[in-house]
This record gives C-alpha cells, structure tokens and sequence, in this order.
C-alpha cells in the first residue's frame, strides 16, 4: 500500500517538472530580449537586425512545433521532452560564444527548433501520466510555467547580469537547462514489469487508444482543422499583447521603460494563476457534472466573454487601469488555453495529441509572423483601436466556431 501510495505522487512531480520546462521555455528566450541592451552596443546590432535576429526564432519555432509535436507522438513525452530542452539548452550556451548579428541569428533560429517541443511535450506528458479526471489542472499547471518564466526573467537576467555578464548568463541558462535533462530522465522512466498491477493501473488509468493515426489522416479530420483554426484566430492576440502594449504605454500612455517594467509584469501573474485555476474549475465540474463536453467549454464560454473588456481600453483613463483591463484578458486567455488544449487531449487522445497541438501551434505562429508587420501598418495608419476590437471580440468568435463545429466533445471514433 506504501508503494502505490508513493506512486500517486509520480504523476504530479511529472507535471513540476513540465512546469520547470516551460518556465525554462520562456526564460531562455528572455535572456536575450534583457541582454540585447548591452549587446546592440557591443556589436552594433541595429534595431532591422534585432527584427531579423527574433524572426530567426519564430522561424524555427513554427516549423518544429508541428514536427515536435509528431515526434514527441512518436517517441513520447519522456524522449521528447529531455531532446526539445537539452537542445534549446546547448542553444543558449552558444550564445556566449557569438560576435556578430549572424550568429544570433543562427542561434534563435536552433533555439526555436528546441523550444518548438516544449508545449507538445508537456501536455504529452500530461496525458501520459496524469489520470482523466485531473488533466485539465495538470495541463493548467504544466503550461503556466511560461507565465512564471515572464514574470521571473527580468528581475533574475538583469540581477545575474550585473554580476556575471551577458556571456555567463546564457552559460547558466544552459546548465540549469542541462540538470533538468538529467532529473527529468530519472524521474519518468516507466518500469511496469517492477510494478504491481493495481500500481500501473493507476498510472494509466486514461485508457490506451486503440489506434494511432498518422499525420496525413489527421488532416482530414475536421477536429483537426477546427483547433487549427482557433489558435490562427487568437495566437496574434497574445503576440500582440507582448510585443506591443509596452511600445503603446511608452507612447501612448507616457510611461517610460522602468515605469512599463513595473507594470507589465501583472498580466503575466494573472495568465499563471488562470492557467492552474482554469485546470482546477474543469476538472471540478467534470467530476461534479460528470460531463466533459460541459467542463471545458462553460470554463471557453466565461473567458470569452472576459475577453469583452478589451473593446474599452482606449477609453480608460491611466496606464494602470489599461494594465488592469490586459492583465483580465491575460487571466481570461489562462483559462481558455488550459481548456483548449485539455480538450484536443480530450479528442485525439493519447496517441495524436502533441501533434494537433504542434499542428495548432504552427499555424498561430505563422499567422503572427504575418500579421506583425500588417499590425504596424494598422497602427500607424489607423491607431491601436481596431486591434482592440479584434483581441476584444475574436475569443467570442472562435467560442462559438467551436461549439457549432464541435457540439460535442468526445474521443474521436477514429481512435477508438
């Protein structure tokens, strides 16, 4: 009884060692957004270079999100997991090693490969060891590291910085990266042979899909190309939100970039405690209802409407009030993606899952990749406010698009 006791907690180490992931995830990728202040000095990297150097990023990010995400499907969370950060780490290291716009370039482009299997691995992960009726809070809490890593990064490279310089911090980016390889592979490892039957029944207790269904039968699925289609429709928001609310507070709003800094943070703490909280609402009204189709969407169908504030930004008074109405959309965005993605688990099951999630997060990748030069033209010609409008009301327009394509959620006959 020890035993099986002791084993009820695998699952959840499983899933703080996700959330370390992709808090590394998103801190690595901060490294150099912070270091780039004493970097563009030193080599004279121009503000088109910089542009350039974060596309190199985005580059890789979509092309391996879905590849990731087919391999990691393939091979499971354990292997993918420990490849995707190991590789992003190495990555990082090399950074200390560049001396010109070239070779950060080159090396977004290899970090995006790596961090590309983050988000697939980790919910992979979820679903591979976590039972049905807490996924949704496992997913919650595997993907809010990320927030975590926003909020964190600033405050730790500026401080780390200080003492060890833009070259040692990528170096301990790397190493902290490289001991997560080594914990992350002695902790997943599944030994069934050594365990008792009553012991592996509870580490596998969603059930093993029947059939695995290759990529070209998954695009013609129409599940498939509904999750696609919502994460084309809001992924932009989010990029939004990150690359230009802070432009739009120091110039639309006065503040300068230590004033931004001591705001931008909140919205971040929000996505993080909504991404755990949203998991939690789910999974308790799946228990409680005993209706999955009920569980995610009611928990989609709030944050949409959350989303609704946003239409008023322009009409706020302060810079604090605006950080107010985006850090509620930040909150309402947590509680959305955690449901989203539990629900494409929910759908394609074990088997497929990391691919539509790669799939997905292609597609908003490229869209933000489009889009971001299309939005400055937006804002230059007609101000911020039709993109107010748009991150206002498009959660409500993907909500209902998948409640009228998908009226019921439920694993797919395909994989039964």
């Amino acid at each position: 009884m020890k035993t099986i006791k002791l084993y009820r907690f695998i699952p959840w180490i499983i899933v703080f060692l996700a959330f370390i992931a992709t808090s590394l995830s998103f801190l690595d990728r901060q490294v150099l957004s912070i270091s780039i202040i004493k970097i563009k000095d030193e080599f004279l990297i121009s503000d088109v270079a910089y542009g350039f150097i974060n596309t190199g990023f985005l580059i890789g990010y979509a092309i391996m999100f879905t590849v990731g995400g087919i391999l990691i499907d393939r091979y499971g969370s354990r292997l993918g997991l420990a490849v995707s950060v190991g590789f992003w780490s190495v990555a990082t290291g090399l950074h200390s090693l560049a001396n010109s716009t070239l070779h950060f370039g080159i090396l977004r482009f290899l970090l995006g490969i790596g961090e590309g299997g983050a988000f697939p691995g980790a919910v992979r992960a979820v679903v591979e060891w976590v039972p049905k009726k807490r996924q949704a809070l496992a997913n919650g809490i595997a993907i809010g590291g990320s927030a975590l890593g926003a909020v964190v990064a600033p405050l730790l490279c500026i401080w780390l910085m200080g003492i060890i310089g833009w070259r040692g911090l990528f170096i301990i980016s790397c190493v902290i990266g490289l001991i997560w390889v080594v914990v992350w592979l002695m902790v997943s490892r599944k030994k069934y042979n050594r365990r008792s039957e009553s012991e592996a029944e509870y580490l596998t207790e969603l059930p093993e899909d029947k059939k695995i269904i290759g990529f070209s039968q998954l695009i013609k699925i129409r599940e498939t190309w509904i999750f696609i289609a919502m994460r084309f429709l809001l992924d932009p928001i989010m990029y939004f939100y990150m690359f230009w609310i802070p432009k739009y507070l120091n110039e639309f709003r006065g503040n300068n970039l230590e004033q931004v800094g001591k705001l931008f943070w909140v919205p971040f703490l929000a996505l993080g405690v909504s991404n755990m909280l949203g998991g939690w609402l789910s999974d308790t009204l799946f228990i409680k209802k005993s209706n999955l189709d009920y569980a995610r969407k009611s928990i989609m169908g709030l944050a949409a409407l959350l989303m609704l504030p946003v239409l008023s930004v322009k009409f706020m008074p302060s810079s604090e009030w605006v950080i107010a109405i985006i850090s509620i959309a930040f909150f309402a965005h947590g509680l959305w993606i955690t449901n989203y993605i539990t629900s494409i688990s929910d759908t394609f099951g074990k088997s497929s899952t990391s691919t539509v999630i790669g799939m997905s997060g292609t597609a908003g990748a490229i869209c933000a990749l489009v889009l971001n030069p299309v939005i400055g033209f937006i804002i230059t010609k007609f101000s911020y406010n039709p993109m107010w409008w748009y991150a206002g009301s498009m959660y409500l327009v993907a909500f209902i698009v998948f409640v009228i394509f998908i009226p019921k959620l439920k694993l797919l006959k395909a994989f039964v």
